[in-house]
């Protein structure tokens, strides 16, 4: 089967949305399909969508770091606090590591990010650091390269799958 590339799947603008920075929730399932699901402290996309990697707090992420470990599954929902505009993102074939010195600069753009996105909702920044504060030897990464996105911001086009078509001679 041929999977649809990322810039298949997604518009510039929803790539550039993600990739700001704005509110993350990655979930997965066990073997026998429970559900887990946390937060993201983090997340990085790489040019076009290639390949996303969300970044969670080991503490509070045991069970999704389990579930991903053995099946591979993952979803991550990205969703703009202010408008609520959403998009899921499902894959195969994550995989995990631990979070090293170079991604320091990673978790900082999205906690400046986040500061903005819930600042433009009413909460101050003292709320987003204290929400996404971690210390990096417990911050774990997953990366997967998407493979269905979906549009799930509230209204009639939740859950539609999305299928981004050039309308460009290029």
């Amino acid at each position: 089967m041929n999977d649809p590339t990322p810039a298949s799947l997604l518009s510039p603008e929803l790539i550039a949305m993600m990739d700001k920075g704005v509110s993350v929730n990655v979930s997965s399932c066990s073997l026998d399909l429970r559900p887990s699901i946390v937060r993201a402290v983090a997340s990085a996309l790489t040019a076009g969508c290639q390949t996303v990697t969300v970044y969670v707090a080991r503490p509070q992420s045991r069970q999704l770091i389990q579930d991903v470990a053995s099946t591979g599954r993952i979803a991550v929902v990205f969703s703009e606090p202010a408008t609520h505009r959403t998009v899921q993102l499902k894959a195969s074939g994550a995989r995990i590591r631990c979070a090293e010195p170079s991604d320091e600069a990673v978790l900082a753009r999205y906690l400046a990010s986040m500061e903005q996105e819930i600042g433009r909702v009413g909460y101050g920044p003292a709320f987003t650091q204290a929400m996404l504060a971690n210390r990096l030897e417990d911050v774990v990464a997953i990366s997967f390269e998407p493979q269905q996105a979906f549009d799930q911001t509230p209204g009639p086009r939740a859950g539609a799958p999305l299928r981004f078509t050039r309308t460009d001679a290029a």
